[in-house]
């Protein structure tokens, strides 16, 4: 029986599925290339050293993701993949100020991504499959990057623009470092505050525990990987007490060297202590993994059980940002 799951740490970017890279390839007639050279090109090695290497193989996948053509495609082609692997619930997210290289603003480059989730509600509708819908809601990242004030400032009008209509909140993403330090960004997530948006911050990931302090002070419910939370006790302590989850992606750990071995991975001890922690996948195609994928390799080498999914499955219902209506069908599920 297919697993219902829910991944709310997703990159679009990360996630473009293989067959719809070759897609493009051919429609924009570039040289084909070996199914092995184009996932050596796509996806990070055991070898990876660190998280700057991991986010050099976003590059190629962007370069496509500039048309509103694409967009759409690439959206609907990751959903169907998603709810051939059993999600009933995920939020993609993305940087529209990445996808204006080819003369797109950011609002048309959300429209796109919207337009392909509503092809998909179509696609799924007329379809003739047992398992539960598969809904998507976007979040839209601000960047750490040089100079990008304004493009940041114009994603979080963009994000207020479709809140609750295909776009449900905002995330800070980018290079972790004491150049792109998070309290960087206190002034754009007041901005946020005032309008009502909810937000995630990656954090605790490249950087330690004091990281996640910092998103916690901005105000973020929710921590994208905080893994490194377990490495302070203090803070796990405020975590469980002021409600934070975390978005683990286990995987994605391993590659970016947070973690040596999967054998140590602590999300079954981060769930014992009363973290409201969820599993992710983070970057299926960077990462060459899925949620499924996620899930029996965790049950395998750590031995997460039965229970310790149902709290990953509330956790992650929970800390959704979605209607009540659909933390009640999610609910249901269960």
């Amino acid at each position: 029986m297919m697993r219902k799951l829910i991944d709310l740490h997703l990159h679009l970017d990360g996630s473009v599925p293989f067959s719809t890279i070759k897609k493009l390839i051919k429609e924009n007639n570039l040289p084909e290339m070996a199914d092995l050279s184009l996932r050596n090109k796509l996806s990070v090695s055991p070898n990876c050293h660190d998280l700057n290497e991991f986010l050099e193989k976003f590059a190629f996948p962007v370069s496509f993701m500039q048309t509103k053509e694409n967009l759409q495609m690439i959206v609907f082609d990751l959903l169907k993949e998603l709810k051939e692997q059993g999600l009933v619930y995920v939020e993609i997210r993305f940087a529209p100020q990445l996808h204006t290289q080819q003369g797109l603003s950011q609002a048309e480059v959300v429209r796109a991504a919207i337009n392909g989730i509503n092809q998909f509600l179509i696609y799924q509708k007329n379809s003739d499959s047992t398992h539960p819908d598969l809904h998507a809601n976007l979040l839209l990242c601000l960047m750490r990057l040089e100079n990008n004030e304004e493009e940041n400032v114009e994603t979080v009008k963009v994000c207020e623009e479709f809140l609750g209509r295909g776009v449900s909140g905002l995330d800070l993403a980018g290079e972790e470092s004491e150049r792109f330090a998070i309290k960087n960004y206190a002034g754009i997530f007041q901005f946020a505050q005032q309008m009502g948006i909810p937000y995630t911050i990656h954090a605790g990931e490249a950087m330690g525990p004091a990281s996640v302090k910092q998103a916690l002070n901005l105000g973020a419910k929710r921590i994208g990987h905080g893994i490194r939370s377990i490495e302070n006790t203090s803070l796990i302590n405020e975590i469980v007490q002021d409600n934070i989850t975390l978005e683990c992606c286990a995987t994605s750990n391993l590659n970016t060297k947070v973690f040596d071995q999967i054998d140590h991975y602590p999300i079954k001890s981060l769930l014992s202590q009363g973290v409201k922690a969820t599993l992710n996948s983070d970057d299926m195609t960077v990462c060459n993994t899925n949620l499924p994928n996620e899930y029996s390799m965790l049950e395998e080498k750590i031995n997460l059980s039965k229970s310790d999914e149902q709290k990953l499955f509330l956790n992650a219902i929970n800390a959704a940002f979605c209607s009540k209506k659909e933390k009640e069908r999610l609910l249901s599920l269960i």
